[in-house]
């Protein structure tokens, strides 16, 4: 079950990571995100998101690896904790997308988040 759950979070997770590089380059889809106060980001917030992306990539490994899909880098306890910090983090994120101000945050970020959430304490 854990191999399946892992595609389903990386699928899930891998929408999050391509709005992150569109915002990241300046397009219009921060109605998606911090509920929606700018259509497009500001240079600094940019940034920001460089540096989630990074984070956000480091946690699609940590899915995988917990799907037995790639060799683990750290041991699997490890790993299994940074995977419940991700679960907690992606359950919280999911109740503060589901009360946005965003229309568009609240109908496709909080099931992504939900979904993936989910799969994760499945998972761990």
């Amino acid at each position: 079950m854990a191999p399946v759950l892992s595609i389903i979070c990386t699928v899930c997770f891998s929408v999050v990571i391509i709005l992150s590089f569109l915002l990241v380059f300046g397009l219009p889809l921060g109605e998606f995100t911090m509920g929606g106060q700018h259509k497009v980001f500001p240079k600094n917030l940019r940034i920001v998101v460089l540096s989630q992306l990074i984070l956000q990539l480091f946690f699609v490994v940590i899915f995988l690896q917990l799907g037995g899909h790639i060799p683990m880098w750290f041991s699997y306890k490890t790993t299994r904790i940074i995977g419940i910090v991700m679960a907690v983090y992606l359950t919280l994120n999911t109740v503060m997308n589901a009360i946005s101000k965003s229309k568009k945050e609240r109908y496709v970020m909080t099931p992504l988040s939900a979904i993936t959430a989910v799969c994760l304490w499945l998972m761990i």
